[in-house]
């Protein structure tokens, strides 16, 4: 069983205290209620619950996929679920420090892998056209290099 959907959330957060009871969110949390406590709150107390629980910022991803799956053998049944969506949660001084630092860093490493890369690419066509920059000093990766390749 596999769901895979786009989603898209009501917006719901402009609800007066008049019509707070045909809200969906509150509705379905007072269908679930026994009735004798969900005729308890009152419209103030529900208009609470309306702003801490919506609207859900954290709804509404792009995809949306969830399922589940039973490796053979044992008893239980497993779930998995994806979800893949723009972020927008609000960072922390300290996130935004780390994110600008990471990036930087994976930058300066990718610089870094890409010239060590374009050095032993040079190194290699030095040697495959025999010119000889240090007489009797050699790294061994041209003898390598011909090993593994003829």
């Amino acid at each position: 069983m596999i769901q895979t959907s786009v989603t898209s959330q009501p917006n719901s957060a402009n609800v007066s205290t008049a019509d707070i009871r045909q809200d969906p969110l509150i509705s379905k949390l007072l269908n679930r209620l026994p009735q004798d406590i969900a005729e308890s709150y009152t419209d103030t107390q529900l208009l609470g619950i309306k702003q801490t629980l919506g609207p859900k910022v954290w709804g509404g991803h792009f995809i949306v996929n969830r399922g589940t799956f039973k490796i053979p053998f044992i008893k239980w049944r497993f779930y998995y679920v994806f979800l893949l969506g723009k972020n927008k949660r609000a960072y922390t001084r300290r996130e935004k420090k780390i994110s600008v630092a990471m990036l930087l860093l994976s930058i300066v490493a990718t610089i870094i892998v890409l010239m060590l890369f374009g050095l032993l690419l040079v190194y290699l066509l030095k040697s495959a056209l025999g010119i000889d920059l240090f007489p009797e000093m050699s790294l061994g990766i041209w003898d390598q290099f011909k090993q593994l390749f003829g």
